[in-house]
C-alpha cells in the first residue's frame, strides 16, 4: 500500500476511510543528506535482513570520462548545482544528478549516494 501522496477522498468525492494504520515495513526513513568532508558510512538493515549503505559524508568520486572510456577517483572540490533543492547547493548536499566540481573538472552525479555508499559521476564537457 502506498502512503506517500495518499488523498481523503475518494474519486467520487466520499471520505477515504482506510482499513488499518501503517505496518512497521511501511514507515519511511530520515533523509542521509550526503555532504562533502572525510567519509562516513552508516550501515541500515532494511526488509528481507539485507543492509543499505548510506553515505552520510564523502570526498571523493569515482569519475567516469565518455570521451577516453576511463574512470578515475579524484577529490570533490565543492558543489556547483542541485536541481533537487536551491539550497542543497549552498549546504554541499549530493544528490543524484548534482554537478559538482572536481580536480579535473565539472561532473554529473549519476547514482544516489544516500542509498549505495558511494558517489559515481560521470565528466562534463569542458565549455
Amino acid at each position: 500500500m502506498r502512503w506517500q501522496g495518499k488523498i481523503g477522498r475518494k474519486l467520487t468525492g466520499g471520505k477515504l476511510i482506510l482499513a488499518r494504520g501503517k505496518r512497521k515495513f511501511e514507515i519511511g526513513r530520515e533523509q542521509s543528506d550526503t555532504t562533502i568532508g572525510e567519509v562516513r558510512i552508516k550501515k541500515v538493515q532494511v526488509r528481507g535482513g539485507r543492509e543499505k549503505v548510506r553515505m552520510l559524508r564523502g570526498n571523493m568520486v569515482a569519475v567516469a570520462d565518455p570521451v577516453t572510456g576511463m574512470s578515475k577517483m579524484v577529490k570533490i572540490e565543492t558543489a556547483k548545482e542541485n536541481r533537487a533543492n536551491l539550497h542543497y547547493m549552498r549546504r554541499n548536499i549530493l544528490t543524484k544528478g548534482a554537478v559538482i566540481k572536481t580536480e579535473i573538472g565539472d561532473a554529473r552525479i549519476t547514482n544516489r549516494p544516500g542509498q549505495d555508499g558511494i558517489i559515481n559521476a560521470v565528466l562534463l564537457p569542458s565549455e
